[in-house]
């Protein structure tokens, strides 16, 4: 987007964005709305990375590696809260990540501890008649004394069937079964238990919350029933739009698509979904060590389109910094660590360290 065009107001904003590169300790206010980046401007995250794989167990080592890596803070902290471990606020992780200097962004993943399996602990219809009603209001009455924002979201990726929400789970293309016979079952109940969740929260006061919706770039089952648009619970309740894209995750994968061909996909379908609202990365990585793709190479594209402003409306992104094993041998192991490929750490660093137009910190307005 050329500059020229900017009105002189929006130019001093965008003079403040590009002055914000390093956290500072004071916390906004729990009634500070997110302030969106203005055009050319890309807020910067991330999920930092544990050691058990449950997406819980980050710490602020984790954190301090990667930024020393990459050469710039991080707007947001992403991690999962999971509900198969206990069912309370996250305090400590979130307060930690706070005094860090960044802004939370918990997954709130009420699940069992297997994927690809039905959930039966917290199935969709038991959200719905109200079974956690408690707990999720104890949750929203500690996110609400916490006392500054939190950006949440339940269900991510819900239209992949790795995931219990997903409508593979909860009745899947049939009608017939719950609410409207035109619509699937599976997706509604998500739609539907996604809305009892956010109006519970809202219910006990914590309007701190901003609240994310996080699809999957590719539909799996790839059905017209299960594409991520029959999930999607309103503007009412949707503050940010978001998506995964990743490249090959494991060295054995026979595939590794290019972030661009995947996002060109998803990117038109979200700007329809939602004309209002911004959009997100909320997750992208690739493995080292797959022979399909050269893992720099592949983040390179990634982050030259992204910084470029290809998609007009993402207004940020997140890389999934994580390793893991996949069986007993080594070289089959995943690693998305910008820490780990000093090739990989090159590429941040030119276009998220050293360019002032991604930003290691949210902007906040303050409501009067």
């Amino acid at each position: 987007m050329d500059s020229k065009f900017f009105t002189r107001a929006s130019l001093c904003i965008a003079l403040l964005f590009v002055m914000v590169n390093a956290h500072t300790n004071a916390a906004p206010r729990a009634n500070s709305t997110i302030v969106i980046p203005p055009a050319g401007q890309f807020y910067h995250a991330v999920y930092p990375g544990g050691i058990t794989g449950e997406e819980d167990d980050l710490t602020l080592a984790d954190v301090t590696s990667y930024e020393t890596t990459v050469g710039k803070s991080a707007a947001w902290i992403y991690f999962s809260h999971n509900w198969y471990r206990d069912r309370a606020f996250p305090l400590a992780t979130a307060t930690w990540i706070r005094d860090h200097g960044a802004t939370p962004y918990i997954r709130l993943m009420l699940r069992g501890g297997a994927e690809n399996l039905p959930n039966r602990p917290f199935q969709l219809y038991k959200i719905l008649r109200g079974r956690f009603d408690n707990d999720l209001r104890a949750w929203a009455r500690a996110a609400r004394d916490f006392g500054s924002p939190i950006i949440v979201e339940y269900g991510a990726e819900m239209n992949g069937n790795w995931f219990p929400w997903n409508g593979k789970w909860n009745g899947g293309k049939i009608r017939d079964g719950y609410g409207d016979p035109k619509f699937p079952d599976g997706p509604e109940r998500f739609r539907d238990a996604y809305r009892h969740i956010i109006d519970v929260m809202r219910a006990e006061g914590a309007d701190n919350l901003t609240w994310g919706f996080h699809v999957n770039g590719g539909d799996f089952p790839p059905r017209a029933w299960n594409r991520f648009e029959k999930y999607y619970p309103g503007d009412a309740y949707v503050d940010w739009l978001g998506v995964s894209v990743y490249g090959a995750q494991t060295p054995q994968d026979d595939w590794c698509d290019p972030f661009r061909d995947a996002l060109d996909t998803a990117y038109p379908r979200l700007d329809a979904l939602a004309p209002t609202k911004p959009i997100f990365v909320l997750e992208f990585g690739v493995t080292d060590g797959n022979p399909l793709c050269d893992q720099a190479a592949w983040a390179h594209n990634a982050l030259a389109d992204l910084t470029s402003g290809r998609w007009a409306r993402v207004k940020g992104f997140s890389w999934w910094n994580e390793t893991w094993q996949n069986d007993g041998d080594p070289a089959h192991d995943t690693d998305m660590r910008v820490q780990g490929n000093p090739a990989l750490a090159s590429e941040f660093q030119t276009f998220v360290g050293n360019n002032a137009n991604v930003l290691g910190q949210l902007q906040f307005q303050t409501a009067r």
